[in-house]
């Protein structure tokens, strides 16, 4: 992959990672509110599931950039 693709992960996790982190974080003040337009609503285990998935997902945004990063500067 070129450094173009790396970056373009790389950003992409990046947005995934303030999508989600700022969902997570709105999730702990307002219990009851639709994250993400309800994207997460099908995840079992009530506010504590959903919270874990947009945790998980935030975390999965994380590595993604990080890895992409690690990559992009490997191929200069």
């Amino acid at each position: 992959m070129s450094k173009t693709g790396y970056t373009t992960l790389q950003i992409l996790g990046m947005v995934v990672t303030i999508v989600f982190a700022q969902a997570a974080i709105r999730s702990l003040f307002d219990h009851s509110a639709r994250q993400l337009w309800g994207a997460v609503d099908w995840v079992p285990g009530g506010w504590g599931g959903r919270l874990a998935a947009l945790l998980v997902v935030t975390l999965v945004g994380v590595v993604l950039a990080g890895w992409a990063h690690d990559r992009a500067k490997a191929s200069e």
